[in-house]
This record gives C-alpha cells, structure tokens and sequence, in this order.
C-alpha cells in the first residue's frame, strides 16, 4: 500500500516531463509515456494483491480548515477502486505502447503522449479519491483531457466542433453533479463518503433529499457516460485520434459515470426511486443506441454508439440492484471495447479509410486483426465461453430477478441488436471477395492488441456460476454498505441470450450477402436510424437557436437600452457642463450685468407678491 501515491504521480511525472522536454524527445516520447505509465501499472498490481491480504486503507491529510469545516485530500482504496486502477492503469499503458506506431508519422505526437499522461493522472487520482470534493476535482481535469485528445487536429473543423459540444453538454451533466456535493455538504456538514453514507443511513437526511440527490448525482454520471438524452456527444468525439477513443470514450473517462453510481451505491440505494431511474434510463439507452448503431457507415461510430449502448446495460445492472453485475460489465467491456477500437485503428491505419462499404476482404491482409476483431466481435455478442458472455448473462439475470420484466425483456433485444450490428460490422470489412490494399500493423500495435484479445477472452471467469462469485464476495469486502446479492434465474434466460446472439450473428451474415444499400429499402425507419432520431437537428433547434436568440436579445438590450441610456445621460451632462462653461467667460461687466438683473427679478417679485415671499 506504500505505493498508492505513485499511481498518478508517475503519469503526472510522465506528462510533465514531455511537456517541457517536446523538442529533445519528440518521437521518443512514446516511449518515456509507455515506460511511466507501465510503472503505474505495476503499482496498481501490487495494491491489487496488498488488498487482497490487507483489506481497505484510507490514508488523509488535512487540505486547509474554515472555522470548524476541515477538508482534506488522499487517497483510499477499496475493492471498486482498486479493480478501477488496474483496468484504467492497463488499458493506458496498452494504448500508449499502441500509439507508439499508430502516431509514429504525426508531427504532435509528442504533445499527444503528454496529453495522454495527464488524462491517466487524472483519472487514477478520480478513483483514488476519497470524498467527493477531491473527486470533483479530478471529475473536471478528466472533461479537460477529453477536450484537449478529442480536439487533437484543432486544424479540422469537425474536430473543433466535436471537442467544444463533448465539453459543453458534459457541463450541462457536471452542473448536476456540482449541486448535489453543495446540498450533500448542506446536509451532512461534510465532503466524506462515509460521513455522507453513515448520515443516509441513520436517517438524518429526509427520503425526498436522499431521492432528489442521487438523481442531480446521475445526471452527472448521464453526462460522462454519453447515457440518453446527454449521449450526443460521444459519437462526435470519435474525431480524435483512434487511440483515444479506446482509452477515453471506451474503457475510461466514460465508465466514470458508471464508477460514480457504484461509489455512491448506498445512497442510491436508499431510494427506490433512484434505483428505478437508473434502471429506466440505462435500459432505455441501451436500446436506444443499439438501434442506432444499426445503420451506421463509420466504423469508429458503430463502435461509439456500442459503447453508450454497453454503458446502458452497466446503469441498467446498477439500477436493478446488480452491483456486482454492473462492474463485471464494466471490467469485460474495457477489455473487448478497448480491443475493438484497437483493431478499428489497425485497419483505418492499413486502408485510410472508415466507411465499411468500402471495405471487405480484409482477413487476407490483416489476418492478426481480423482474428482478434472476431474475438471482439464474439465477446461482445454474448458468444458462450467469452468474456462478455459471462457479464452479460450476470446483468440479464439481475434485471430479471428484480422484477424488471419490461427492462429484461429491453435487455434481451438488445443483446440480439448487438450480435446484428458487431458481425455487419465484421463481415462488410473483413469477409467477402473484395480486396484492398492493405499491410497488417506492426508488432508495437499487435502485442496490446493480442493482450486485450487474451483479456476478453479470460476476464469473464472472475464471476461465473460454475467456477465461483469470486467478484462479487470481493466487492462485498467494501468499507461501505454494499449488498451484494447473488441471483439465481431460470436456465432459459442464458439460453434465450444465446440464441438471440446467434440470430443476429446469421442475419449479419445474410445482410452482408446483399446489396450494400439493402437497408435503405424501410426508408421512413432507415432515415430515422440515419440520422440519429433527429436528437442533433431537435437540440439545434431549440437549445442551440434557442441560447442564440436569447444571446442575441441580451447583446442588444445591453447595446440600445443599457449602453445607450447610459451615453445619452453622460450626453446630457456634457451638454450641461458645456453651457454652464460658456457662461463664464472671465468678463467683469458680464457677471455685473447678470449680478444686476438677478437683483431687479428679486425686487419685482416682492413688489408683486406685496412682501409675503
């Protein structure tokens, strides 16, 4: 546990150090990344295992105190976190030894490592924290990062447009966040988490509080997590480089929002009403985005809005009382979402080029990625016996043990709806006689591609019925009330997610047969899956015109009404001050002459007024 404190320092080391030292390192800068970053991997291990045989620490110091309120910052860990360090510290170094060869021709790579390093400094010192004012802090330096790697190539238009929209409607989710820690530390006089647990639980805050809390808390974890109605920006941000949608908006920055439910689990679930809506807008985005993902031309989209659609069933799991069932997603998700998005580089890499239909036949060039795209492919379909399979099956069985037939039933389609749009994706680029020039990446690309491939394959037996819960009765371990129920179901429910998965596996197969615009014959549903159910055009319709105008109305009112009262009134007094000064003209018999009338106006209204005045 000594080494805790060195899992964000070495990144924040790392970013620093080709921060001021681009021009000498240039190139070589993915390797000073790689190696730092590798280190905290390393560190994160090791408090991985010094957990398992010392249990939970939190060590804090004293930050600065007004008048009785002290806050602090450290670090604590728990099983949550701990497991959070070493998925987030892996997938980092992986993408940063990745990115070594994809970015090898970029003249900024050196300034993209840095940038790299910053956003694993702040997402490991976000999962480290142990109160949520410190959380708060690291919650917004990751926004930052995503800013800065989804605006990369500041030089393209679209990619200044898709960082600035991922920045402002994370905002809009983080301003909910915000309010909550303010009415938290309202409530309870502190910034803790197990002050705020212990008071929720105690009863010293009301039921409605309690409600109205957790939900402004997740509409911070909608923002980062890209969940409905908040999800827009996500699938804009694949306009940065490929190695940061598979660090970020996979495996990372995204799943904080899931990782900030499962935090604050105790006081979710203290409301049922919370829970539900959880449960509601994970299900319902799930979907939602599946359906989207179906008709998608860019590879790198299908697998943005695969992630929401994933993201979906982890809030659904959390919100259907499946804690363990939404972090095993999250676990497996990073590692078969990361190796998609890799695999997506490797072939953007070989052909330049992310339409699909313009691929096909690439498993005779890039035979290494088409074999791991495929275990990919598999895990995140639910095939038997992968990882993704296991998670799957883990939140399918959650949902439906709690009743949640509607959201179950919304679940399974969904599943089906994956397997469909992952092999439309496969088989258009990676089956079929068309062959394009391509040359399979190199070796510093393949060697984390084939440690992910491994990872989706394996990662599902930390929580299976056959070989023990052994996930859950870890997370069970935490400092904080968490119930951790393992459910049992019928054996129908995994047999009817196999089927479906197999299903949409052979109509991928059978749609990939056909002509390439086959889809497009549902024309009305086909341009509404096209263009997203029309969420972009309705924003800019009303949220975007509408701040236009109001901007618009306020400039001018503050142009012809504020600033032009305010020059005709400075107006008036110089024109006041430039008579009375015309007045005075220095001459004797001027002011005798007014000094004289002045006395004859005051003589004639006594005689007038006969002496009363």
């Amino acid at each position: 546990m000594d080494v805790v404190w060195l899992i964000p320092i070495l990144p924040l080391l790392s970013f620093l150090i080709i921060l001021f030292t681009r021009p000498i390192l240039y190139r070589n800068a993915g390797f000073v990344g790689t190696i730092f970053t590798g280190a905290a991997f390393g560190c994160a291990l090791l408090v991985l295992f010094s957990h398992f045989a010392q249990g939970n620490q939190l060590v804090e110091a004293n930050w600065f105190s007004i008048d009785s309120v002290v806050l602090t910052v450290g670090f604590e860990v728990t099983p949550l976190n701990a497991l959070m360090l070493v998925i987030v510290t892996l997938v980092s170094f992986l993408v940063h030894m990745y990115s070594i060869g994809y970015m090898a021709n970029d003249e900024r790579i050196a300034t993209f490592f840095a940038y790299l390093g910053l956003f694993t400094f702040a997402m490991t010192g976000l999962v480290l924290s142990p109160n949520l004012l410190q959380l708060y802090v690291f919650w917004e330096l990751v926004g930052v990062c995503s800013f800065l790697l989804v605006g990369f190539y500041f030089y393209k238009p679209e990619a200044k447009a898709a960082a600035k929209k991922a920045f402002i409607v994370t905002r809009i989710g983080d301003i909910g966040l915000l309010v909550a820690i303010f009415l938290l530390f309202w409530q309870t006089g502190s910034f803790e988490l197990d002050v705020i647990f212990e008071s929720v639980l105690a009863g010293d805050i009301t039921p409605s509080m309690v409600t109205m809390i957790a939900i402004l808390i997740f509409i911070g974890a909608v923002g980062k997590s890209g969940q409905f109605p908040l999800h827009t920006w996500l699938p804009d941000a694949m306009e940065g480089p490929t190695p940061v949608s598979a660090l970020i908006h996979a495996a990372t920055m995204v799943a904080a929002g899931v990782y900030l439910v499962a935090v604050m689990y105790p006081l979710f679930s203290s409301s049922e009403t919370a829970m539900t809506t959880v449960a509601i807008t994970g299900g319902f985005t799930a979907i939602f985005a599946a359906t989207i993902a179906l008709v998608q031309r860019d590879i790198k989209r299908i697998l943005a809005y695969s992630t929401i659609s994933q993201l979906g069933y982890m809030m659904l799991a959390l919100g259907a009382a499946g804690y363990t069932a939404g972090i095993f997603h999250l676990t497996t998700h990073a590692f078969f979402k990361a190796l998609l998005f890799l695999a997506a580089g490797s072939v953007i890499h070989a052909v330049h080029e992310q339409d699909i239909f313009k691929m096909g036949g690439l498993r005779k060039q890039l035979p290494v990625t088409a074999a791991l795209c495929l275990i990919g492919c598999l895990s995140i379909s639910g095939f038997p016996l992968l990882s993704g399979f296991f998670s799957k099956d883990e939140i399918l069985v959650s949902t439906y043990a709690d009743g949640r037939y509607v959201l179950f039933s919304m679940a399974l389609l969904t599943a089906f709806l994956t397997a469909f749009y992952m092999f439309r994706l496969y088989f258009l680029v990676f089956a079929g006689n068309q062959s394009s020039e391509a040359k399979e990446s190199s070796r510093v690309m393949l060697i984390p591609m084939l440690t992910l491939g491994l990872l989706s394959i394996v990662a599902g037996y930390i929580q299976t019925a056959w070989f023990g819960t052994f996930l859950g009765d870890w997370l069970e371990t935490s400092p904080y009330p968490i119930t951790v129920a393992h459910h049992t179901a019928p054996s129908w429910v995994p047999i009817s997610a196999i089927l479906l998965s197999l299903a949409g596996i052979a109509l991928a197969w059978t749609y990939a047969k056909k002509p390439r615009y086959a889809g497009e014959r549902l024309n009305p549903v086909h341009r509404l899956l096209t263009h997203k159910y029309f969420i972009d055009e309705v924003y800019h319709a009303t949220v975007v015109k509408g701040t236009r105008v109001i901007g618009y109305f306020w400039m001018y009112f503050e142009r012809f009404i504020i600033e032009g009262g305010t020059q005709a009134l400075t107006g008036l007094v110089k024109r006041m001050g430039r008579a009375g000064s015309d007045i005075q003209s220095g001459q004797v018999q001027t002011y005798g002459t007014v000094a004289f009338s002045g006395l004859v106006v005051v003589i004639l209204l006594i005689a007038v007024l006969g002496g009363y005045f």
